[in-house]
């Protein structure tokens, strides 16, 4: 791999570290140190051999040491715009059968990752932070419907996941 598609690699697997510096709320980072429990996305850390049993083929087995280094985990359902959250992203380090691991998480992650995708990627970066608030509310509303017996609640998620500087627009 050659340095220019290391450097892709590294702002298509990582561009979510932008949701620090955005106008939702900083995700926070959960530690893990312990037994393997940790997995990455769907699995625990594993790596793929071939399979000698079957040529061509290849077989999953379990890390014993390594790095994996887990992206944001989405997807586009029904249109571009129509942004899925999968998984968080995470770093794992494996020794043996321990594991050290940090996922970033965040307040009501799927409206989180959803909205900061549509934030992201779906809005006019010409303009200012808080205009490409305003459009994102627009364009892509958070308010859901709860009910509590017969009681109906709107709950409007972009008032727990913006900063509080850009929640009025």
């Amino acid at each position: 791999m050659n340095l220019i598609s290391k450097i892709k690699y590294f702002f298509k697997n990582f561009f979510y570290l932008k949701s620090f510096f955005s106008p939702f709320i900083r995700p926070r980072l959960r530690f893990y140190l312990g037994k393997i429990a940790i997995g990455t996305p769907y699995f625990y850390p594993r790596r793929w051999i071939d399979n000698k049993e079957k040529k061509g083929h290849i077989k999953a087995v379990s890390r014993k040491i390594g790095f994996d280094f887990v992206g944001l985990g989405w997807k586009t359902k029904w249109s571009d715009t129509d942004y899925r959250f999968e998984y968080s992203p995470r770093i794992s380090f494996v020794f043996f059968k321990w594991q050290f691991a940090i996922v970033i998480e965040a307040k009501e992650e799927d409206h989180y990752w959803e909205s900061w995708l549509f934030y992201e990627l779906s809005t006019d970066k010409s303009k200012s932070k808080k205009e490409r608030v305003k459009e994102m509310r627009k364009e892509n509303p958070q308010i859901w419907i709860k009910y509590k017996g017969e009681q109906e609640i709107a709950i409007d998620y972009y008032e727990k996941i913006l900063k509080k500087r850009y929640i009025n627009y």
